[in-house]
């Protein structure tokens, strides 16, 4: 904001600084969890990154660290409880208590339900949805012994309310991660913990979404999801718990 337009004494509704802070993101290599990431690390949290690609998390680490922030890699595939455990301790090990969790890893795969393959479709439920579902219990009674924290998880408004065309996994798993989040919210509110949900809907650079919408079409940036994460692990949501958050141009509404 320029001097001329400035007001003595006041400042934005909103200006996140999460200083001290620590925070677990998953699928961080790429897409919406990169840019979540790179947020959390600007406003001054420090970042685990994990991916199940270890270059691309050593890439996103590099960056922040190489920016001034504070960040380590970590591979992970969340499907698996016990890599989940293992890198809760780790991020513990590397920064302390954990008081923020985004949950972006995801996987999505295109085609008519009449021919979707099993493998697909399991893969797609466990990552999207059992892999936020270990990083919510495992660490929820982590933040439960340890005064508390937020959760995010990265949900699609194909989950609510836009079905593909196609990708029934996909709209399957994010439907459930919406219900999980509902009820991860209720459960663990008495701890201090609060969980909310963002559902992005037509992200240009996602690559684990839907192919890129045609020109005309609603679409929007990993960078406006980054920002509705930022404001829900702040202060600032305080009173924001349990909640579907669309993220998408207001295509909902059309």
């Amino acid at each position: 904001m320029s001097e001329s337009n400035s007001v003595q004494g006041l400042t934005a509704p909103l200006s996140v600084r999460l200083d001290g802070h620590a925070a677990i993101v998953t699928g961080a290599g790429a897409g919406v969890g990169r840019a979540v990431a790179l947020a959390l690390a600007q406003a001054g949290a420090g970042v685990f990154v994990v991916d199940l690609n270890p270059d691309r998390a050593d890439t996103v680490a590099e960056e922040i660290t190489g920016a001034g922030g504070q960040a380590a890699p970590w591979r992970a595939d969340v499907a698996n409880r016990f890599q989940v455990g293992s890198m809760i301790e780790a991020a513990r090990d590397r920064f302390g208590r954990i008081t923020i969790l985004v949950n972006a890893a995801g996987v999505y795969k295109a085609g008519p339900m009449a021919t979707v393959d099993e493998w697909d479709w399991r893969r797609q439920l466990d990552v999207n949805l059992t892999g936020a579902f270990f990083c919510c219990q495992l660490l929820g009674r982590v933040m439960a012994d340890e005064g508390g924290g937020v959760m995010v998880n990265i949900a699609s408004v194909a989950g609510h309310p836009l079905p593909l065309a196609e990708g029934v996994g996909y709209t399957a798993s994010k439907a459930g991660m919406i219900g999980l989040t509902r009820q991860a919210a209720r459960e663990l509110r008495p701890y201090g913990i609060r969980v909310n949900a963002v559902c992005p809907g037509n992200i240009v650079g996602d690559d684990y979404g839907p192919e890129p919408p045609p020109d005309g079409v609603f679409r929007g940036t990993p960078q406006d999801v980054a920002g509705v994460v930022l404001f829900l692990c702040s202060d600032a949501a305080a009173f924001v718990n349990g909640q579907a958050i669309n993220v998408d141009g207001g295509e909902s509404m059309v």
